[in-house]
């Protein structure tokens, strides 16, 4: 008597695949959602920060913030590129992909030649859809807001002539734009007689938010 060839391992590789991508698919979702949904508010929070910043220290950045910046941008450029490579963020994406096509696909490809393929569309998806809607998304994500407190060891400029207790206003750059605070000469330069006009290049050594003040020194 003839007998049926058994089915059962092979249904039982087919279910274990479509669990593996099913599995794909939901990881890789919830991930994307959960980073965006947290990407999403750290962006809203950090414009209100800056905007905060802004109102609360109108008046008391430190000058050479901006070759600072630059230089701190240079330098962190391939830290992002390796946070960029370890971001679970593309994992997500292409656990997505490779889910979706996977399961899209298990029909019509044998499992040898689906494998590939769903890796391939993950790929595609990651590259092709997720990654430039993900920079588009976040393009307006602000940067952390810089304090006065970040420009002590700065050069500023005298946007006055101090008086004869060394007093004067002194001109400071953040961020583009360029504010004025009350600066104070160091006692070692008053008691030398130490004099600075407007324009001279000054250099800060302490600062008072509280008091939007700052303590100075002649270059």
């Amino acid at each position: 008597m003839a007998q049926n060839p058994p089915t059962t391992d092979h249904q039982s590789l087919n279910t274990t695949t479509m669990d593996i991508y099913e599995f794909a698919l939901a990881l890789g979702a919830a991930g994307l959602g959960i980073m965006g949904l947290s990407g999403f508010a750290h962006t809203i929070g950090g414009h209100h920060g800056a905007h905060a910043s802004h109102s609360s220290h109108a008046g008391h950045h430190g000058a050479g913030l901006r070759a600072a910046v630059r230089g701190g941008s240079s330098r962190g450029s391939g830290a992002r590129a390796l946070w960029a490579l370890l971001s679970p963020r593309p994992i997500f994406s292409i656990l997505l992909g490779f889910g979706a096509v996977g399961l899209i696909l298990h029909h019509v490809l044998p499992g040898a030649l689906l494998l590939p393929v769903a890796a391939l569309g993950g790929a595609i998806f990651e590259f092709g859809i997720t990654r430039p809607f993900w920079n588009f998304l976040f393009r307006f994500e602000s940067a952390p807001a810089l304090t006065l407190e970040s420009c002590i060891g700065d050069e500023a400029r005298a946007a006055t002539s101090f008086d004869a207790k060394g007093n004067g206003l002194v001109a400071l750059e953040l961020d583009g734009q360029v504010v004025q605070l009350l600066g104070c000469l160091r006692r070692e330069d008053r008691e030398a007689g130490i004099r600075v006009r407007a324009g001279d290049p000054v250099r800060i050594d302490e600062v008072d938010a509280e008091r939007n003040r700052c303590t100075v020194r002649l270059i």
